[in-house]
């Protein structure tokens, strides 16, 4: 959901990502995004090229050629959004300065110079309309645009400069019509091609990993009101095995009351699940810990702990190996409160004996409940969760006589999970899932508040390029001068 807040001279602009598990807000500050809006639309128009002009006045035949705008001053813009129409950049009373050649003939005399010229009252308003294309994109959809320059100055130079001052107005005239007709042609390609050539680059169905991916896409078009442009994300995890199977979204709607960011980024617990509900899905969360990767002390526990089962089973089974086998036997679940987010998971562990050549036996069953502090941070482009192991319990699904029994076992398990299991999800999690910025755009200064049901990320908008060079390495696609 993108949420925009437009003062006098300044914008900020709040972007939620609503997702079936997630929900965002970011907030873009006026200066940052109506500066490279500005710098973008400065050097669209500086590519303007314009035809050769040819023309007749009385004795005088003329021909102009080589029409350049060398600078262009935009001082009085701004950028702004309007309900029910779009996002709204608006220039005032700027000029713009341009030179080009003349041939001019009057009865038998010929003349060749430079003009320079400079537009002045210069006024350009342009509205972007935003909508969700097929695949769930954003794309500008149309854009609306009414350029007009009230005046035109020309200075000539050369033989016969003064004597034809006044043929000044005529050429100045059908130059500031020209240009008038190319301002708005030029912003048009510009917004429809090119900016949404660059909009297609952005992922909204990716892969995290081997196992889940994501799914950013629109659910519907963007709505601007007066102060925001809101719009809706799926942003759900799947597994790539079974990619349309999803959980059902019942986590709160987050609520963001912070302005100190350009960003914020909502995520609601439903984000975390399905995120949790994917990788469960793909089966990963399933270990068999044997051999070196059980540790010395622990297997000499269970071989104490289970000697008498080994016995009554077959003693020639002493010395044979032990494993433990892992098995998380439902969805893990987030929780998210002001004092943090926590993940409880819930896995079914078996002690097995593994006789030589032969399929192994089961000597014991217990459930193992864990409960993990989720430290959630953002780098870049990226989101990543650290994992920490907070409390552990076990006890046997056969009798409560047998959960004293175990009781013994609860320390080197929770030691064994610190050492073993803590370590691969943080593997998999550390390398965090990317959010959707085309590239050239990044996250800075990140601050994460937690709230009761969502987390709320703060950041910075940084522009590491701008918008014409992100648009120039958009694969397969080129940005040549704007011509009509």
């Amino acid at each position: 959901y993108i949420q925009s807040q437009a003062q006098q001279f300044s914008l900020m602009s709040q972007l939620y990502f609503i997702f079936p598990g997630c929900f965002s807000n970011i907030l873009c500050s006026a200066f940052t995004v109506k500066f490279e809006t500005q710098k973008f639309v400065e050097e669209e128009l500086s590519n303007i090229t314009m035809p050769e002009m040819k023309g007749k006045e009385g004795r005088f035949q003329y021909t102009i050629t080589d029409v350049k705008i060398t600078e262009l001053n935009l001082t009085h813009a701004d950028l702004q959004f309007i309900p029910d129409v779009g996002l709204l950049f608006d220039v005032q009373n700027s000029s713009i300065s341009l030179s080009f050649n003349r041939q001019i003939l009057y009865w038998f005399f010929y003349d060749t110079g430079n003009i320079n010229a400079s537009a002045e009252d210069v006024n350009i308003n342009t509205a972007l309309n935003l909508i969700r294309d097929d695949e769930g994109r954003l794309k500008i959809n149309n854009i609306s645009c009414d350029a007009k320059i009230n005046k035109m100055k020309a200075k000539f130079s050369g033989t016969l400069g003064r004597v034809y001052d006044f043929l000044g107005r005529f050429l100045t005239t059908g130059m500031r019509f020209l240009l008038n007709q190319q301002i708005c042609p030029a912003l048009n390609h510009a917004a429809l091609v090119h900016v949404n050539s660059m909009l297609e680059t952005i992922p909204v169905r990716s892969e995290v990993d081997q196992f889940i991916g994501i799914d950013y896409s629109l659910i519907d078009d963007p709505v601007v009101t007066s102060r925001s442009l809101d719009m809706h994300f799926r942003g759900m995890f799947f597994a790539l095995s079974h990619q349309n199977h999803t959980l059902v979204n019942y986590a709160v709607d987050p609520v963001i009351r912070e302005y100190d960011r350009m960003v914020y980024l909502a995520l609601s617990e439903f984000f975390f699940d399905s995120g949790m509900f994917a990788y469960y899905t793909a089966g990963i969360f399933q270990m068999d810990i044997v051999n070196e990767k059980m540790p010395k002390d622990l297997e000499m526990l269970l071989r104490t702990t289970y000697f008498g089962a080994i016995m009554m089973l077959n003693p020639a089974l002493v010395d044979a190996p032990l494993s433990l086998q892992l098995a998380v036997n439902s969805p893990p679940k987030t929780s998210i409160k002001t004092s943090g987010a926590t993940v409880v998971m819930t896995a079914i562990v078996k002690v097995m004996v593994l006789p030589p050549g032969q399929p192994p036996v089961q000597l014991s069953s217990m459930t193992m409940e864990t409960k993990f502090n989720a430290k959630v941070s953002m780098k870049g482009k990226r989101l990543s969760v650290h994992a920490d192991l907070r409390r552990f319990k076990i006890f046997s699904n056969q009798s409560a006589l047998e959960s004293l029994a175990l009781i013994p076992l609860q320390a080197p398990l929770k030691t064994m999970l610190q050492i073993s299991v803590v370590p691969l999800i943080n593997n998999w999690t550390k390398r965090g899932v990317r959010i959707p910025l085309a590239d050239g755009m990044d996250f800075i200064e990140e601050v994460v508040e937690y709230h009761n049901g969502f987390i709320v990320i703060g950041a910075n908008l940084h522009f590491s390029k701008g918008l014409r060079e992100m648009i120039k390495n958009t694969p397969h696609t080129i940005v040549p001068p704007a011509e009509i």
